[in-house]
């Protein structure tokens, strides 16, 4: 899941980039709002945060060229803001979800997980395919309902692969859900992930497009 942060404030982006990165987000992240739109157009985001208070435009501006251009991607509001006009206003303008400042990283990461849920074809915290499972809050694997270990980014690709059970998911797509800009990357680092993790699964569980990509089915 690839999370765009857009936050002036250097210090807390840190802070969130961090703790998200270790619950398996790949998260990039902009101080400045005219970037973000840019970014977005060019690499959409599964999901943005969004500041208000930024340096250049103000970010319910980003929020409105945001839906300008997309009216499907998640945008979550973090702000200093709290007056009820303010929440009304950026509600109206498309956001999904408000969360002001301060605020508990544990309470980010529930609303992170209610705005994933959205975008899955699952609407619970658990996905399910033939005999392999996928537990989102706990961050666990079965299959025929023996727990297996899987590295993060092992998990990150198959909760990818599951959520989109049916489609196509390109390399490129896949990669961008792993690694955050300027991560190094070597060239057959998604291979090696999805040669371990078929050695967990189901056989056939896993099924190569050749030239691009990998899908599971439903």
């Amino acid at each position: 899941m690839q999370i765009l942060l857009v936050e002036d404030d250097h210090s807390l982006a840190q802070g969130i980039s961090h703790a998200l990165k270790l619950e398996g987000f790949s998260v990039n992240h902009l101080d400045r709002g005219e970037p973000a739109v840019m970014t977005i157009k060019s690499n959409q985001p599964d999901i943005v945060i969004l500041d208000l208070g930024l340096p250049d435009i103000d970010g319910l501006v980003v929020l409105k060229r945001i839906r300008n251009y997309s009216k499907q991607i998640p945008v979550l509001i973090l702000t200093a803001r709290t007056t009820l006009d303010d929440k009304i206003a950026g509600l109206d303008n498309g956001a999904d979800d408000y969360l002001d400042k301060p605020f508990e990283m544990l309470e980010l990461l529930a609303r992170l997980r209610v705005l994933e849920r959205r975008l899955s074809t699952s609407y619970s915290n658990q996905i399910t395919i033939g005999t392999v499972r996928i537990d989102i809050k706990a961050h666990t694997v079965s299959v025929d309902d023996i727990t297996t270990d899987l590295s993060r980014k092992e998990y990150m690709v198959l909760k990818s692969l599951m959520e989109n059970a049916g489609n196509i998911q390109t390399r490129a797509s896949l990669e961008a859900k792993l690694y955050s800009w300027g991560d190094e990357v070597s060239s057959n680092a998604l291979e090696v992930h999805i040669h371990h993790l078929r050695k967990q699964m189901p056989t056939g569980f896993i099924t190569t497009v050749r030239g691009v990509g990998y899908r599971v089915n439903r």
